[in-house]
């Protein structure tokens, strides 16, 4: 009995004396360097923007007020977003491409023209860029779309076709703007997805190829257009005229040098450099912090990439092909998105009107690019909400089986027991047995009870 008791507390020590690990919903590193970014953008918007701020609004804080606004708001957005389950997502994307569409035409009936561009719509006191959605939600589209026809897009060509029609729609859309700079990341991200999913090669070549030539064209026939490229390939040979944008960033990187010339001590943001608190905030933040807090920022959007494109690849082997989908295509945008912009300041790639992600002011593009944080969040936390599931699932099974098997040992030993009684009784009938023999065998049935039921634990 001892041995058997002793058995009984090993078992009981082994299944409930574990050391419970702490495991978390979310990805406390995903957050964190979104956060670190905002932070980033922050006081380098405030210090950019003060002196234009001061002379336009007699407030050196005005534009610094107004971003901080916008952070909540996109804080305040994300977290709501991160309450829907990606069954939403699943379901409205054909539903959130019309919303797109419905945007953009919008814009071109009723929108805000700044600068020659017509791309804002003015809602009272709320002003919305309706780009910034429009690629969110054709990203969504695409997801569910190579979802549906997977087999389509990756055997023939008409389904490699169809997802690049909806592409050419809303590239003219955009175009009348004109805003040719979200048209080209669109692009990128769209081929990216398709080479992802396991298009042809030949397919993906070849849209390589006509989507350039399209660029080529669209930069030729536009003289505005021209000119940036002519002036990106030689800023010096017209300093004050179409290259002084690009020589003005070009100086501020140049006087940044490594470790810059220290918080608020730039000069390109004294009026010389024009925008430099929106696209050409790195250039500013490069003045200020030098080459190392350049790499800083680039360190940090490349692990929210590469985090992003983990989560992707975790989805599809989890067989979760629209969430790996998104979460590639989020990827993709968020790098080459900074990659034109950083390149547009640095003189790597003529100048185009993209925020830097997190980063730069602009309410909508800081909004548009929280919630996309938000969606990889909830991508995560479904993943690891479904294994925690599957878990207890298996656990379950495993317990319900165990319990099915030792069901008819213990009915079994039952029987026995009732057929002794039966004996007992029959045999007490006949002649009267000693109340000793009845308490041994009492005990011994006790015993053989509890060694069952040990072996079967």
């Amino acid at each position: 009995m001892m041995l058997t008791s002793t058995k009984l507390s090993a078992l009981f020590a082994a299944k409930h004396d574990k050391a419970q690990q702490p495991t978390y919903p979310y990805d406390a590193t995903l957050v964190l360097i979104a956060l670190a970014l905002m932070s980033i953008g922050v006081i380098i918007v405030t210090s950019a923007s003060m002196p234009v701020a001061d002379r336009l609004h007699g407030n050196p804080f005005h534009f610094a007020i107004r971003h901080g606004i916008y952070i909540v708001g996109a804080i305040l957005a994300a977290i709501a977003v991160l309450q829907l389950p990606m069954q939403f997502w699943r379901v409205t994307n054909p539903y959130l491409l019309f919303a797109a569409i419905g945007l953009l035409l919008a814009v071109l009936l009723i929108g805000r023209t700044v600068n020659g561009s017509t791309r804002w719509l003015a809602l009272g006191p709320i002003t919305i860029q309706a780009a910034e959605p429009a690629k969110l939600f054709f990203f969504a589209y695409l997801a569910g779309y190579l979802v549906r026809r997977y087999e389509e897009v990756t055997e023939n060509l008409k389904g490699f076709i169809k997802p690049l029609g909806v592409f050419f729609l809303l590239a003219l859309l955009l175009l009348l703007q004109p805003d040719l700079g979200t048209v080209v990341v669109m692009f990128a991200t769209t081929i990216g997805l398709l080479f992802l999913a396991g298009a042809r090669l030949w397919q993906f070549f070849a849209l390589v190829f006509v989507g350039l030539m399209a660029v080529v064209a669209l930069i030729v026939f536009e003289e505005y257009r021209l000119k940036r490229v002519t002036s990106f390939l030689d800023p010096w040979a017209d300093p004050f005229g179409a290259g002084y944008q690009l020589t003005q960033s070009l100086m501020a990187y140049g006087r940044g040098n490594w470790f810059g010339q220290g918080l608020g001590n730039s000069l390109q943001k004294l009026e010389f450099l024009p925008e430099a608190h929106t696209d050409f905030v790195m250039a500013i933040l490069a003045e200020e912090l030098g080459f190392v807090g350049v790499l800083a920022v680039l360190g940090l959007i490349l692990w929210m990439v590469i985090k992003a494109l983990h989560i992707g690849n975790h989805a599809l082997e989890r067989g979760r092909a629209f969430d790996g989908f998104l979460s590639y295509s989020i990827g993709i945008w968020f790098s080459f998105q900074t990659a034109v912009n950083i390149g547009a300041s640095a003189g790597i790639l003529p100048t185009k009107g993209l925020t830097l992600p997190l980063v730069s002011y602009g309410g909508s593009s800081l909004i548009i690019m929280s919630i996309a944080v938000a969606i990889l969040l909830r991508i995560d936390f479904e993943l690891r909400v479904d294994g925690v599931q599957a878990l207890n699932r298996g656990e379950k099974r495993k317990a319900k089986a165990s319990a099915s098997n030792t069901k008819p040992k213990a009915d079994a030993t039952s029987n026995a027991a009732a057929n002794a009684s039966s004996q007992a009784a029959s045999s007490t009938s006949v002649a009267k047995s000693k109340p000793e023999d009845e308490g041994k065998a009492g005990i011994k049935a006790i015993l053989a009870r509890v060694a069952e039921e040990a072996d079967n634990d």
